[in-house]
Order: C-alpha cells, then sequence, then structure tokens
C-alpha cells in the first residue's frame, strides 16, 4: 500500500445518488456499445456511439481529456488489456474480444465500468480465462465489508485466482477508489495478505478489478499516444479484466446500484468480464 496514508473519500447518500445516476448512463452506453459490436465495426464508431449517448444525458465524459486521453471510452481488442484508443483502422473481426471501458460524470460524481463483448464464436480458453476473473471478483467483493480492511479484497482476489492454477495476476494495475473523481484513494491491489491497508468504512466506494493473462512468454509492453499508455500482453496472450463498484453500506458491502445495472443491460455488467485475447493464426 506504499508508505503515503490514503485519504479516502467518504460519500453521502445524497453523493452515492448522483453516483447512481452516472452508473445508469455507463449501463446504456455500455448496452448499446455491445449490441453494436460486429465484424466490420471499428473502435471509432463505438466512441462516437458513446459520446451521443452522454450528449442525451446532459452527461459529460470521465475519460475525454484525462491525462491527454483522446476518447470517451477504452476499446481494448484481443491482446490488449486495458487504455486502448480507438481509432478508425480498428475494425473488429469475427473470433475477436474487445474490452469497452466507459466513464460518466453527472453533477460532479463519476460512474466507471467495463464489459466484454464476444465477436462471434470465441476460442474455449479465453471463456475459461473470464470465468476465473469474473469468479475472483466476487470473491473480492465479500470481503467489501464495514469494518474489515483493505488487502482482504486483494488477497481474496488473488485466493481465487491461485485456486484455480492457471492464471497470473496482473501486476502495476488495480483498482480505486471512485467518486468525486475517477481515480481516487486508495488502490485496490490484486494480489497481498490480508488484514492490511484502510479499515472499510460506510460510504467508501471502491473499484475493484481483477485482471488476469495466460502467457507463453510475459512482457508487457507500453505504447503511447498522446501521453496515454496502451498496455498490452506479447506475443501470445489471453488477458482478462473484470471492473466492478462497490459501495459499503452501515451493516454490510452492496454492488452499487447491481439492480439497476441489470435492469439496463440484458447482461450484467458484473457477469461480463472485459478481457483480451489473441487469436490463433
Amino acid at each position: 500500500m506504499g508508505g503515503r496514508r490514503a485519504k479516502i473519500e467518504i460519500k453521502s447518500i445524497e453523493q452515492i445518488m448522483l453516483m447512481r445516476e452516472a452508473g445508469l448512463v455507463v449501463a446504456r452506453a455500455l448496452a448499446a456499445m455491445r449490441d453494436a459490436a460486429s465484424p466490420g465495426v471499428s473502435t471509432l464508431d463505438l466512441d462516437e456511439l458513446a459520446r451521443g449517448i452522454l450528449a442525451d444525458a446532459g452527461a459529460t465524459s470521465s475519460f475525454l481529456d484525462y491525462h491527454g486521453y483522446p476518447a470517451v471510452i477504452c476499446a481494448s481488442v484481443n491482446d490488449r488489456v486495458v487504455h486502448g484508443i480507438p481509432s478508425a483502422a480498428d475494425r473488429l473481426s469475427d473470433g475477436d474480444l474487445i474490452s469497452i471501458d466507459f466513464g460518466a460524470i453527472v453533477e460532479g460524481w463519476h460512474g466507471d465500468a467495463a464489459i466484454t463483448v464476444e465477436v462471434g464464436a470465441v476460442e474455449p480458453a479465453a471463456a475459461a480465462l473470464s470465468e476465473t476473473c469474473r469468479k475472483s471478483l466476487w470473491d473480492g467483493l465479500a470481503k467489501a465489508r464495514v469494518g474489515g480492511r483493505l488487502t482482504d479484497i486483494s488477497n481474496a482476489v488473488e485466493t481465487s485466482v491461485n485456486r484455480c492454477g492457471k492464471y497470473g495476476i496482473v501486476t502495476g494495475y488495480g483498482g480505486h477508489g471512485i467518486g468525486s473523481q475517477m481515480h481516487m484513494d486508495p488502490h485496490v491491489l490484486n494480489h497481498g495478505r490480508p488484514g492490511r491497508g484502510p479499515r472499510l468504512e460506510a460510504g467508501m466506494a471502491l473499484a475493484i478489478e481483477p485482471m488476469l493473462h495466460v502467457a507463453l512468454i510475459w512482457p508487457m509492453t507500453l505504447r503511447s499516444s498522446e501521453d496515454c499508455p496502451v498496455v498490452s500482453i506479447a506475443p501470445v496472450a489471453a488477458c482478462a479484466a473484470l471492473p466492478a463498484r462497490a459501495k459499503l453500506a452501515p451493516k454490510a458491502a452492496t454492488i452499487a446500484f447491481a439492480k439497476d445495472v441489470r435492469a439496463n443491460m440484458p447482461n450484467p455488467l458484473v457477469a461480463r468480464p472485459a478481457m483480451g485475447h489473441r487469436r490463433a493464426t
């Protein structure tokens, strides 16, 4: 957790409700992009669709101009893990996996989530990796309890992944606090010993983001455009990343607005990991 003491934002009920509104905009946009993703569609087409939904909702983007980021979505296809920048040249093909990450702001409060879209039929190994990542998310969420410690979540994710025994955890990346900013304290690692870090309190909001990989060789590469890093696994790899937001209620942890998300998306956010793979050639 580092030497600096995290100062974690505590939200009121009214502020949580504004986060709910932002989350519903995110859910609508992700549903529309999921339906639009098909062979021949570019990732820039999806970005333009999301921009229209933001405008219709009177919301603004969490991503656009964030440290110079040029788009409102991250579109990470196949072996890209996170932060894929939409491009007209990046067109989807049958068998692709695309992770679509999107954030919205309503009255200064953020919502942020991602889904995976399968374009046609995907490899069974990629589906199995996705399921492991999904389960590790739920195991992590189960430890998001008032009175617990932050690394209880981290350890639960790691234990879940290790139980499967096939996958590695992408290090250096993880979840974060969210609220009046998209990225806030604390950094939520996906590994570590339990019982450490800040004590969890009611009113906190955390994005828990397991990221797994299967790779024959494991260098993580960074490509930059306007100082925006795109993280990829090379040369032959599969990756999975699944973010979900949790808020801590007085007596237990709940997944923030999961009921709303389920009502607004045929495939719930919490059941759709964001992942990438490299198709066999």
